[in-house]
């Protein structure tokens, strides 16, 4: 492939100017943001690698350059979102200007908006690959195992904060409590982009929230 300074050398061509993915940096990253995205929404499966290209505008010679094959690009898009939605947990959950379960509903009030801003049509990437694992590479069921472990993992500090701070019972299993919160999640996440609705994150969250009062 050409290099970047290469393309700075070459003389400017007349004519339409080429077409650049707005919030898109390199190729590579650009293939990456566009996977995430029809991972959100349709899942590994019904993702096909023609509908990436043309999202990120990325000819097919690039992508193989990247990535030897799909399942190496879906192993990639796991470890993105995997480090893009821890970012966002320790943001919320790590937030010492509010009290821990107070972090937990800033978490779900984030996450409510950001379903909300695409209609309910993208959900959890890992979510969605779990639920079709059957007809994944075997590889990634150990990746999105490990996801949701590490998402509990930090649950769980919160939640150990809101015991230490009288705000749950002080006999509460943090780390059980955690496993419980993100298996409703997922489930939640499940059933809004199926009624197209917050209702039921609204409905579970309430429901957690008040199980943890003492």
């Amino acid at each position: 492939m050409t290099s970047e300074s290469t393309l700075h050398a070459l003389p400017r061509r007349r004519g339409r100017p080429p077409r650049i993915e707005p919030g898109y940096g390199t190729s590579r990253e650009a293939l990456i943001r566009a996977g995430v995205a029809a991972l959100s929404e349709k899942g590994y499966s019904a993702t096909g690698l023609e509908e990436v290209l043309r999202s990120a505008g990325v000819p097919k010679g690039s992508f193989y350059h990247y990535f030897p094959s799909k399942d190496a690009f879906g192993a990639e898009l796991i470890d993105t979102y995997a480090a893009y939605f821890a970012r966002k947990l320790d943001r919320w959950l790590l937030d010492e200007g509010a009290a821990p379960l107070q972090r937990l509903r800033n978490f779900v009030a984030d996450a409510r908006a950001g379903m909300a801003r695409f209609e309910f049509r993208r959900g959890c990437v890992v979510g969605n690959l779990g639920q079709e694992m059957s007809a994944l590479p075997e590889a990634f069921r150990e990746r999105l195992h490990g996801v949701l472990l590490d998402w509990q993992a930090r649950t769980e500090r919160c939640l150990a904060e809101a015991r230490a701070a009288g705000a749950i019972a002080p006999e509460a299993d943090c780390a059980a409590l955690a496993a419980v919160f993100w298996i409703g999640w997922e489930g939640a996440v499940l059933r809004a982009k199926l009624e197209r609705s917050a209702a039921p994150l609204d409905l579970f969250t309430d429901h957690f929230l008040a199980s943890l009062a003492r």
